[in-house]
């Protein structure tokens, strides 16, 4: 494309002359200089051009007429002339201006006379006056080289060639920046942000990332097909290296065990008395690690124990893919019983399908009831051997030591059933359990080697940091040199420090160690501008045509236990022959942090029933993308989900919290009520707005305002730090400590996205 205004400036004309030659064309829609002409287009202009000044230019020349020179063009005649030359004086008098006859006012526009070059000029000021040295010099140097005439002359046809076709298809690999897609499609990045601010209204920068639906839209917009290609995983570079692992070579390796459980039930007590059971003495000059693992031996066999604090450790390293352990000890206390984190951390070792063996602990209390424990895990469809059922539960006591070797020999039971199996003759492989920067030594990483062998010296590729291992030690703080599958293991030699639940390899070639790492903290880089994508009820049916999802997981909360079951058997009655819904977790209370994290690793949806997320959930789902759902009505619930798998769903509403209010205290007032003396924590609270009163993360009620004031003076709002006093309509069962919140809701118009 190019505009009427350059393209008058190439041709010699004025822009109104040209706009006029246009219209003749038949280029009805060009009527502004800043109009624009496809290369075509410009084409048959020149061509009309041409062939109308060849018709009306002739030049007539006089018998006295001096001869003229004519400067980059070959002698033509008359009626072949495209564009009149420029002719150059030789001499200083003056010629007769009858000599030349334009008979077109076009061709008459295009003659222009050159003067005589300032080069030439100085050089004859500096003959007549006599510099004669000078002459040489001077000229040079203001004399213009004709190859950058030449140059710029070719530039100027150059711009005047119609531009090339665009591809009618492209590969683009995500993840994708605007920068990448602007490369592929040969389109500038600016224009891409203008199409993106203009017709979606997304305001991006040339690093933001794009998702594969907007790039498919954008090629669409812009007339080229767009085939979305996604990037192989790092790992799969060296997959394809390496021999498949024959049977022969598998031997059976040691089974890796989580010990789960509520607060205070003993999990740490009983992992340190089966520690103990296998102590070994250290060498002098040995080194004490906290390396989170240790392996106990029991019988000729090991086993290998995790030390997470909490299930929120083992679902974050689940979340990044660190799927690492085999079995999960369910540690419950005799005398307290189920409790809510236990049954949190049954959902979440359910979440990753890992085996579980009860240890009901804590036996030698008085107040032990290990039948009233069975009851209750049996309700959870946790049923015991000696009831039918094929959980095994083994009753155990640190303080007697009652139980323990009988649950070393209940792990490896189930071990042999899980067949666990490994090669050890390959490079190593496995899991980083936790890194830190030590004094003396450097980064030091702890691994977990799952499979292969880890040799002093080997190169070490572990997300986005390499290294080679200057020392390997084992749980007990020896150094070691060869460490096989399931050894815990500290390792020191990396540049920086990894994040826990990132995978390592061992590697031969440390410049391909190197460029690895590069690449990985590249799209770790893009994968965060681009950001990650969970399934939502808004394209929960998108990804069911896709084929990304086979089942809903849903995290329930509600404020009843009552209210719970009925929600759990609505929705898991709601499932299609393509589609299930599978409940993760389920239970009495406000949404937490552990849900989110359950959530996130599961690629769950959180639905609150008459309750609220708490502050720092509520901060971890948008930071994580977890769609959380907060209802009032059963119906509602049920019908969104119908609605998400019809693909029918399409949100209009958005609720928007403004604000959070404490309540400080109370004031009772005669014929009116009680009126709640508040502070602005965060936000505003509106006159105008709903609101809703939450006591210990329970919605009580959900209804308007009726008095705002400020001292006595009635507000329409009041923002943070400041103190006010509130009356809700309809409700007077305030207390202090109760929390206001402030909120509206938006009529969002109906896009496609």
């Amino acid at each position: 494309m190019i505009r009427i205004n350059k393209l008058a400036k190439d041709l010699g004309f004025t822009n109104s002359v040209l706009i006029e030659k246009c219209q003749e064309c038949g280029f009805d829609h060009i009527t502004h200089h800043a109009n624009a002409l496809t290369g075509e287009q410009v084409d048959l202009l020149r061509r009309k051009l041409i062939g109308g000044a060849g018709q009306s230019v002739s030049v007539k020349e006089s018998p006295a007429a001096p001869k003229v020179e004519k400067i980059g063009a070959e002698k033509k005649d008359a009626g072949s002339v495209k564009v009149v030359p420029k002719v150059e004086k030789v001499s200083t008098e003056k010629k007769d201006a009858g000599s030349v006859k334009v008979v077109s006012k076009e061709a008459e526009a295009a003659t222009v006379r050159r003067r005589i070059p300032l080069w030439k000029q100085k050089a004859r000021e500096d003959l007549i006056k006599g510099r004669w040295k000078e002459v040489t010099k001077v000229s040079q140097q203001k004399r213009p080289r004709r190859f950058e005439k030449r140059t710029k002359e070719v530039t100027k046809e150059q711009k005047a060639v119609p531009p090339k076709e665009k591809e009618s298809k492209v590969t683009v690999e995500l993840p994708a920046t605007i920068k990448d897609v602007s490369a592929a499609l040969g389109i500038k990045s600016g224009d891409i942000i203008s199409k993106l601010l203009i017709g979606h209204n997304i305001f991006a920068t040339i690093n933001q990332g794009l998702d594969g639906e907007l790039i498919e839209m954008l090629g669409i917009e812009y007339g080229v097909e767009i085939e979305l290609k996604q990037a192989k995983e790092d790992e799969d570079e060296f997959s394809l290296e390496e021999a498949v692992d024959q049977e022969e070579d598998l031997k059976t390796r040691a089974p890796i065990v989580t010990f789960l459980g509520h607060v205070d039930h003993g999990k740490t007590s009983l992992l340190d008395s089966i520690r103990k059971t296998d102590s070994v003495s250290f060498e002098a000059g040995g080194i004490t690690q906290h390396i989170g693992a240790y392996s106990v031996e029991t019988n000729g066999k090991s086993v290998v124990f995790l030390d997470t604090p909490g299930h929120e450790a083992f679902t974050s390293m689940r979340a990044r893919g660190a799927n690492v352990t085999d079995l999960v000890v369910l540690v419950v206390a005799a005398d307290d019983g189920v409790m809510p984190q236990t049954e949190e951390a049954i959902n979440h070792a359910r979440a990753a399908n890992v085996p579980i063996v009860v240890a009901i602990n804590k036996v030698d209390k008085p107040e032990a009831n290990v039948l009233k424990v069975k009851q209750q895990l049996a309700t959870l469809d946790l049923s015991p051997e000696d009831w039918g059922g094929k959980v095994q539960m083994i009753e155990t006591s640190v303080v007697t030591k009652m139980g323990l070797d009988t649950l070393l020999d209940g792990l490896l039971l189930e071990a042999e059933v899980l067949e666990l199996k490994a090669v050890s003759k390959k490079p190593a492989r496995g899991i980083v359990l936790e890194a830190h920067v030590h004094e003396g030594r450097g980064v030091i990483a702890n691994f977990l080697v799952r499979e292969g062998t880890l040799k002093h010296g080997d190169i070490v590729l572990c997300g986005q940091t390499y290294g080679r291992g200057r020392a390997i030690y084992n749980d007990h703080g020896k150094e070691i040199k060869v460490a096989g599958p399931s050894t815990p293991v500290a390792i020191s030699g990396l540049s920086v420090c990894p994040e826990a639940g990132d995978k390592f390899y061992g590697i031969k070639d440390i410049q391909k160690a190197r460029e690895i790492a590069s690449k990985r903290e590249r799209k770790m880089r893009e994968v965060a501008l681009s950001g990650r994508q969970h399934v939502t009820l808004d394209n929960l049916y998108k990804k069911i045509e896709e084929g990304q999802v086979k089942e809903i997981k849903v995290i329930l909360k509600a404020d009843f236990k009552g209210s719970v079951e009925v929600l759990k058997k609505s929705l898991i009655e709601i499932s299609t022959k393509e589609v299930r819904t599978r409940i993760l977790h389920s239970a009495v209370g406000g949404i937490t942090e552990t849900d989110i994290l359950l959530a996130d690793a599961s690629d769950a949806i959180v639905i609150g029933f008459h309750v609220v997320p708490e502050d720092k959930a509520k901060v971890l789902a948008e930071s994580c993308g977890v769609d959380v759902r907060l209802y009032k009505i059963i119906y509602d619930a049920t019908n969104d989900i119908k609605a998400a798998l019809e693909g029918l769903l399409e949100p209009d509403k958005v609720e928007q919290v403004l604000g959070s209010v404490e309540v400080r205290k109370i004031f009772k007032v005669s014929k009116i009520g009680n009126i709640a003396g508040c502070y602005v924590k965060s936000g505003k609270i509106l006159r105008n707005s709903m609101v809703r009163l939450i006591r210990d993360s329970v919605v009580l009620y959900d209804g308007k305002i009726a008095t705002l004031r400020v001292v006595k003076d009635d507000a329409k709002e009041v923002k943070a730090g400041f103190e006010c006093g509130v009356r809700i309509a309809g409700f007077d069962d305030i207390k202090a400590g109760d929390i206001i919140e402030s909120y509206e809701i938006q009529h969002i118009a109906r896009t496609l996205k």
